[in-house]
């Protein structure tokens, strides 16, 4: 075996070391705190209630966002302020909060449990990597407040005010820095890349939704604080609102997919090119783009980009044999890349907030020399290139995934960036060994 396949198998094997050690640890976290919280009883029920009740309905309404690994995972903003908000309560309509970490852990467990029945009762699989991270993630914050808490040994200010204030979203901020730290870890482990630009992509994720959850999570442990529960439902009904936004945006954009992914089979139904082809083209184009760095928004660019990146042999009166645009000269590519990108802009793919003009400028400049061309067009090409080049067809035979690798290693003097094809080759080979 060569060392290059050796070392693709290394991720596999390494895999999912990491994942059942945090199950475990939030089990047991999880079950000491219900233990704890049994054994000395409930402080404050009905604050325990209120939280729990809002963190369950927070859990209800989750809402779909992409993930680092590529794959869809859903986020709970209302939830995630109020397990915040719980957790770093100090007083409830001016009386000071008696409840510890132990129970602060099992309410909002108990709570996300409650809101994830209704979604597996609808054959849902359970967020089992959400539910661990977030039972790690509270009793984070919790011990942490716990410390900085009137009488803690780090406790940083005597009264509340804009000291109490910056360190309740200080501890807010560090929590989501600690949720991306065991997301990343997970996603390494589900798809053997490397950590580091996971942990990134992590980041650039939450940049936007983590500040909000935490000033919403701190603002209303400090409303709490100063006008009781009556705060919860006078804050949290605008969060909902915002969150059910949330979830018609992502239902909206998932129509968008839809309409991509249909045109994307005419190719396919007309005979144009081979069954499947854009749909393998597209996988392989976001693996690659992960594997580049690329952002969320190139992402979605790229693999809009390779669905629809045949669409212009539909203006072929013969098609080509196979479906195989690599082998044509270079005049009928830009040709058919030409027209892709026209038929593109015509049908309305997403507008400019999801990408749509820049769908339509990588379609058309797919045939560009790569120099000329951006990184996601240099990934389109190279990726077509190679699943042409693997599969054959039209009396071609196929190369295979190492024939069609070093054929494209061949030709990165003009046809194929190095770095991209370099990229392309560790995403092939750690797929073949995983």
């Amino acid at each position: 075996m060569s060392a290059r396949s050796v070392e693709a198998r290394l991720p596999a094997a390494r895999r999912l070391r990491t994942v059942p050690a945090m199950y475990a640890a939030a089990a047991v976290l999880g079950g000491a705190a219900l233990c704890v919280t049994v054994w000395r009883g409930l402080e404050e029920p009905g604050t325990a209630l209120a939280f729990g009740l809002l963190v369950a309905v927070g859990e209800l309404a989750r809402v779909p966002l992409p993930g680092s690994d590529g794959r869809s995972r859903s986020a709970g903003p209302l939830a995630g302020a109020a397990a915040l908000g719980y957790a770093m309560l100090d007083a409830a309509g001016g009386e000071p909060a008696l409840h510890g970490a132990a129970q602060v852990v099992a309410v909002v467990m108990t709570g996300s449990l409650v809101g994830m029945v209704p979604h597996v009762a609808l054959g849902r699989p359970p967020a089992l990597d959400v539910a661990a991270r977030t039972v790690l993630g509270v009793g984070f914050v919790a011990v942490c407040f716990q410390l900085l808490h009137g009488g803690g040994p780090l406790y940083c200010s005597g009264a509340p005010g804009p000291v109490h204030a910056l360190c309740l979203l200080g501890l807010t901020l560090l929590t989501g820095l600690f949720d991306a730290v065991l997301g990343a870890t997970t996603a390494a482990e589900h798809t053997g890349r490397s950590y580091a630009p996971l942990l990134r992509e992590e980041l650039r994720i939450r940049c936007g939704i983590v500040p909000a959850i935490a000033a919403s999570g701190a603002v209303l442990a400090l409303a709490v604080a100063v006008a009781g529960l009556w705060a919860l439902p006078v804050l949290g009904l605008p969060l909902l609102l915002t969150q059910i936004a949330f979830r018609r945006h992502a239902a909206v954009r998932a129509t968008h997919r839809q309409t991509v992914l249909s045109l994307a089979r005419v190719t396919d139904i007309s005979g144009h090119t081979p069954g499947g082809h854009a749909r393998r083209v597209a996988a392989l184009c976001r693996s690659v783009g992960r594997e580049l760095g690329l952002s969320g928004r190139e992402l979605t660019v790229l693999e809009y980009a390779a669905l629809l990146h045949d669409v212009g042999q539909l203006s072929l009166v013969d098609p080509v044999p196979g479906g195989a645009t690599e082998p044509l000269e270079g005049r009928e590519r830009r040709r058919i890349a030409l027209s892709g990108a026209s038929v593109v802009r015509r049908a309305g793919i997403p507008g400019r907030g999801t990408g749509g003009a820049e769908v339509a400028d990588v379609v058309e400049r797919q045939a560009d020399p790569y120099r000329q061309q951006p990184v996601t067009a240099r990934v389109l090409r190279t990726v077509n290139a190679y699943e042409e080049l693997r599969l054959g067809g039209a009396g071609t035979p196929g190369r295979g995934a190492e024939g069609a690798l070093e054929r494209l290693r061949a030709a990165t003097a003009q046809d194929h960036e190095p770095r991209v094809v370099e990229a392309l080759s560790r995403v092939v080979m750690r797929g073949r060994g995983a």
